[in-house]
């Protein structure tokens, strides 16, 4: 669609809305604040505990959803808060009985950083749904979506609510047509929403208007659209009002003072927006400041956690790496002494996404550009050194790359043989994984829950469960 076509549309679309009653396409919000909003801005690193007032507050606003486990927090929870998360999601559904509860899902790699086995994501959705869960974002990193059906499948069977995400990049093969073309494959797998996922922060206004409003189109009403997107490049308010004119049914937001940057748009700015206009959330602001104010008193006390890395960034448009990642990468020169070599990391990062076909950068793919472009910045030389990671990566274990891969990095990796892109990454897993996990973990398991721990992060499953067999929970690292 060349620009003077969008600007077409665009005025007949608003001509349209401006003869429309308030509130007649009211859009939903999704909260994010207890899950995203804090890995964004704290590192995960707000205890239950400081959670729980939050989270009863924000069940009286009338949000579609709010977004409190998932993604980080299964980790952050066992490795540096010293809780068991499986008690998180209970104490939280027992305070917000009137709200759906939403957690981010990877996937066939679960909340951790390599693939599982059909069953065990059957397993994982089941005792989640079990413990209180309701909404169920489902992405892949690389938007190889073999990777998503298993768990759409098995949050559907469960009696879950799936959204299923299409993650947004800038690159040579992620054109308009790509997207529908990702679009009209999730449409097929069968979800009850599709959300555009830009987790980096990039997504541009007239890109959301043209992506969504093509997406919409392609739905033909199967289904409502959602967007999720950061704001480390500063266009998050606009992508999201042009998303809206192009008919989107549902935004994320977080609220305000742990908003924009690296985290989403504030709560009160979109509701306030779009307040007596035919898209009125319907949710009234005076129920917003009680949870703001929750959330401001959090933000100050783990302050230490907020980095220089949350605020906005133009650099982003060019090197695409989120916060999240940029904070990673800090902390991997630091302990080298060598944080002179930041702006090389910066500069290396986006040639390593390239090498491995341009996938976007978030959980675990991001994790993986970003070592490796340190790894070869410190090194001095490129591939000198080749994690593990990129390795199976190259292989094909952690889904289709989105474009060619370099054939200098195959080569490397692989000497002679080609990587068979055509085997799904959970037929790669490991099987023996719940076995290994019963036995390392013994009586320590109380359930099958522990059991789930113990396969998705063995070491840390195992301090956790000896803890409490101590009495010791909740005992955080110094």
């Amino acid at each position: 669609m060349r620009s003077q076509e969008i600007l077409d549309q665009l005025a007949e679309d608003i001509k349209t809305l401006l003869k429309e009653p308030v509130g007649s396409r009211r859009v939903k919000i999704t909260d994010l604040t207890p899950r995203d909003g804090q890995q964004c801005k704290l590192a995960t690193r707000v205890t239950t505990d400081d959670l729980l007032p939050m989270c009863a507050s924000l069940d009286r606003c009338g949000f579609y959803a709010v977004e409190v486990w998932g993604g980080a927090t299964f980790d952050v929870c066992m490795r540096y808060l010293k809780e068991d998360p499986w008690e998180r999601l209970r104490r939280i559904k027992a305070v917000m009985p009137n709200t759906k509860l939403q957690m981010l899902l990877r996937g066939q790699h679960i909340l951790a950083y390599r693939p599982y086995t059909d069953k065990i994501v059957y397993k994982f959705v089941e005792k989640a749904i079990a413990n209180g869960m309701n909404v169920f974002r489902i992405f892949e990193a690389t938007n190889d979506f073999r990777n998503i059906e298993v768990a759409t499948k098995a949050v559907k069977e469960f009696g879950g609510e799936a959204h299923v995400e299409v993650n947004y990049t800038v690159s040579p093969v992620h054109t308009l047509e790509k997207w529908m073309e990702y679009a009209e494959q999730l449409i097929e797998i069968g979800a009850d929403w599709l959300s555009l996922k830009d987790a980096t922060g990039i997504l541009t206004p007239f890109n959301s208007y043209m992506i969504i409003k093509g997406i919409k189109d392609r739905a033909k009403g199967k289904f409502p659209v959602l967007l999720h997107c950061h704001d480390m490049g500063g266009t998050s308010s606009m992508s999201h009002l042009m998303a809206i004119l192009a008919g989107v049914d549902m935004i994320d937001t977080v609220m305000s003072p742990l908003s924009f940057g690296s985290a989403h748009p504030a709560t009160e700015t979109m509701v306030a927006s779009l307040k007596n206009t035919p898209f009125d959330t319907g949710i009234d602001l005076k129920l917003l400041e009680e949870p703001a104010q929750i959330t401001r008193q959090i933000k100050e006390k783990y302050e230490k956690y907020e980095t220089g890395y949350t605020g906005v960034s133009g650099e982003v448009f060019i090197h695409k790496i989120p916060g999240g990642m940029i904070s990673n990468m800090v902390a991997q020169l630091k302990e080298a002494g060598r944080m002179d070599l930041m702006e090389a990391v910066l500069k290396e990062t986006p040639s390593v996404e390239r090498d491995m076909g341009h996938p976007p950068l978030l959980t675990p793919t991001s994790q993986i550009v970003g070592v490796q472009a340190v790894l070869n910045v410190l090194a001095g030389e490129r591939y000198k050194i080749v994690t593990k990671e990129t390795t199976d990566y190259v292989k094909g274990k952690y889904g289709r790359p989105p474009g060619p891969v370099s054939k200098e990095l195959i080569k490397k990796i692989m000497k002679d043989k080609e990587p068979d892109y055509s085997v799904r990454s959970g037929e790669l897993a490991d099987p023996g994984d719940w076995d290994r996990a019963v036995k390392e973990l013994g009586p320590l398991a109380k359930s099958e829950e522990d059991i789930l721990l113990g396969v998705l992060f063995p070491m840390q499953a195992k301090e956790l469960l000896t803890l409490r067999e101590k009495g010791e929970l909740g005992q955080r690292l110094a």
